[in-house]
């Protein structure tokens, strides 16, 4: 081997969250880093190799045009390949029938059925799709109707954080019209989220 091939450098992973890549007209709109006019960041970009990864949708697991966050970002960089995400396999698994086919969702129906309870669902109701999605609460009321399931609770959690702080009473207005149409599901309670 040479000596080129067996010399060692340092490599350096930086990771800037919260940094975008623009270019063009109005390149510095939004862009607080572009807006500073540094020096040194266009210096390293000259002298020395980068590259410039996708952080939203497929490129790191998620539907197509879902912005991607923190957390999914560091998956996808230090597993070194895109890794589905929670928001991928849930939807997957309530349009493939895999949520249903479990056993422990079966053993939670026949007792549901068999005892005439109460199925109590909690969560965040909002498309935010970053630790949940709208659209998965109600596939699972849906899944729950369908199997039989008579007495469905909603403790809605609003979001505000993942979508505007003022958009919890939209979310709130749709799921309730989406349960009407379903003919199950009832919101019993509504809390903030922190």
């Amino acid at each position: 081997m040479s000596a080129d091939r067996t010399a060692r450098t340092p490599l350096v992973l930086c990771i800037l969250d919260g940094v975008g890549w623009r270019t063009g007209p109005g390149s510095e709109r939004g862009n607080a880093v572009a807006a500073a006019h540094p020096t040194f960041w266009p210096e390293l970009l000259e002298r020395y190799p980068h590259a410039l990864l996708a952080c939203k949708g497929n490129a790191v697991g998620l539907p197509e045009g879902q912005m991607g966050n923190s957390e999914v970002g560091h998956l996808t960089i230090g597993s070194g390949r895109i890794i589905d995400q929670d928001l991928n396999r849930v939807t997957r698994a309530l349009a493939d029938g895999t949520l249903t086919a479990k056993p422990e969702w079966n053993a939670m129906v026949k007792h549901l059925r068999d005892t005439g309870g109460r199925l109590h669902l909690l969560g965040l109701v909002s498309d935010g799709g970053v630790h949940s999605h709208i659209d998965h609460l109600e596939g699972i009321v849906a899944a729950a109707r369908d199997a039989g399931v008579a007495d469905i609770c909603i403790h809605a959690f609003m979001d505000g954080r993942d979508t505007d702080p003022e958009s919890g009473l939209g979310f709130l207005e749709r799921l309730q019209k989406n349960l009407a149409r379903l003919g199950a599901g009832e919101i019993v309670s509504v809390s903030g989220r922190y």
